[in-house]
């Protein structure tokens, strides 16, 4: 590899890591602030948010505590450093007062210009996430 190619890998990979570790801060807006106004967040549960302000109010319930402690905690990743894309795979735990638990899933990242434009999260879970057929679209796909 070259210097630049190295260093464009060392960018990405260290704008991945930071910011994962703006989420452990419990930093909303150290989070927020890796995000463009335009950037879009695919949560897991298939609901789409649109815009920083959308993103914002979507990560809230977390960083108020609503979930309890959360914890990312990195197993892999994989860079396409010309694409400015980024997939980690994490652990996250989850810590109450009275419960405590863990899951597995992973976080696809587009970066352009430093910024990041989509976040689409995965993860197992031991029940599938399903609905009705009557939501689906005439193209029998699911409304964004």
């Amino acid at each position: 590899m070259m210097t630049s190619e190295l260093e464009s890998r060392h960018t990405l990979e260290k704008l991945v890591v930071e910011f994962t570790e703006a989420f452990n801060r419990e930093d909303i807006d150290e989070v927020m602030s890796y995000f463009a106004d335009d950037a879009i967040y695919d949560e897991f549960n298939d609901i789409r948010h649109d815009g920083s302000a959308a993103i914002r109010k979507a990560f809230e319930p977390q960083f108020a505590g609503a979930y309890g402690t959360l914890r990312f905690h990195t197993e892999d990743m994989f860079l396409d450093v010309d694409a400015g894309k980024a997939m980690i795979r994490w652990v996250l735990t989850l810590e109450e007062e009275n419960r405590a638990g863990a899951y597995r899933g992973l976080d696809l990242l587009h970066f352009q210009d430093g910024k990041l434009v989509e976040k689409h999260t995965y993860c197992k879970a031991k029940i599938p996430f399903i609905r009705k057929k009557a939501e689906m679209t005439e193209e029998g796909t699911w409304p964004v």
